[in-house]
């Protein structure tokens, strides 16, 4: 049974095009890894590509960019997780200097699966949601 699950819109106080070109080169979350709980993320590592962690309780956990669509979607899917999934990040102008996102993620859960993990899987969107739309990009 297919599940999605959205984030709630976040506004980001920097230009679409700065932040695309930000998070569409996973480099560049060198940025973001003090904002990471050490207590829940371990073995973090990244490339242009490629972002791989370990998530406890849940596992390791590899995504890579599978399509960039400039300068508004940035989409990943799952190369190792204790559950496949799907993940993209939007992003729409709201002025020349902001921007407004929304994470989703897709997956195939049965009911029982969705019941355990569907709300810890929306949580974790908003948390990512809040630490991206955090960053300083324009520094």
């Amino acid at each position: 049974m297919e599940a999605k699950y959205e984030s709630n819109v976040r506004e980001i106080p920097y230009a679409q095009t700065v932040v695309y070109n930000c998070l569409s080169d996973l480099t560049n979350l060198e940025r973001i890894k003090d904002k990471m709980p050490d207590e829940k993320i371990q073995d973090f590592s990244f490339d242009r590509d490629t972002l791989s962690v370990a998530v406890q309780p849940v596992g390791n956990i590899t995504l890579r960019i599978i399509e960039r669509e400039e300068p508004k979607c940035i989409k990943f899917e799952t190369e190792e997780s204790p559950i496949p999934f799907n993940f993209w990040i939007q992003l729409l102008p709201l002025t020349e200097e902001s921007c407004k996102m929304r994470l989703t993620i897709k997956t195939d859960l049965n009911p029982f699966m969705k019941a355990m993990v569907g709300s810890h899987l929306q949580d974790a969107l908003e948390k990512m949601a809040d630490m991206i739309a955090s960053v300083k990009y324009g520094e």
